[in-house]
């Protein structure tokens, strides 16, 4: 069975949040970018699990702006929201905040909207199509 995950696309001017991760295994580092959220629980809607995951996460409080769509992969569907903080400052919280180690790293960035080729994050279309319906 897959698992299933609410995330939020929150942007500030041209950025957007993303948390870092850097996971070393064996000898081997494996970096790239995720956007905030995470699996969805038994009776909770899609919506209250990306509102609690970015209190959790982030330690914010958001409005949800829209749902975007969703990603399938072979273990996990994604579904993505667009959002605005409206209370609390961005920082590292919950389970990130606890497993945070030189192995297991979090962090909190805001990347450039006009960076997002370069980098390894899932959902990039659902990030610039928010971006440029929004934005632009």
């Amino acid at each position: 069975m897959k698992r299933v995950t609410s995330r939020a696309i929150i942007f500030e001017g041209d950025y957007f949040y993303t948390l870092f991760r850097r996971k070393k295994n064996k000898g081997r580092v494996h970096e790239y970018y995720s956007i905030p959220g995470g699996g969805v629980e038994e009776n909770e809607t899609l919506e209250d699990a990306v509102k609690r995951e970015l209190k959790e996460e982030l330690s914010v409080d958001i409005n949800l702006l829209g749902y975007l769509g969703s990603l399938e992969t072979d273990t996990y569907i994604f579904n993505y929201y667009h959002a605005e903080i409206i209370g609390g400052i961005p920082k590292l919280g919950g389970e990130e905040l606890e497993k945070n180690s030189e192995d297991n790293y979090y962090e909190i960035k805001k990347l450039n909207i006009k960076d997002i080729e370069n980098v390894d994050i899932l959902g990039k279309e659902y990030i610039l199509n928010a971006f440029y319906k929004n934005y632009k």
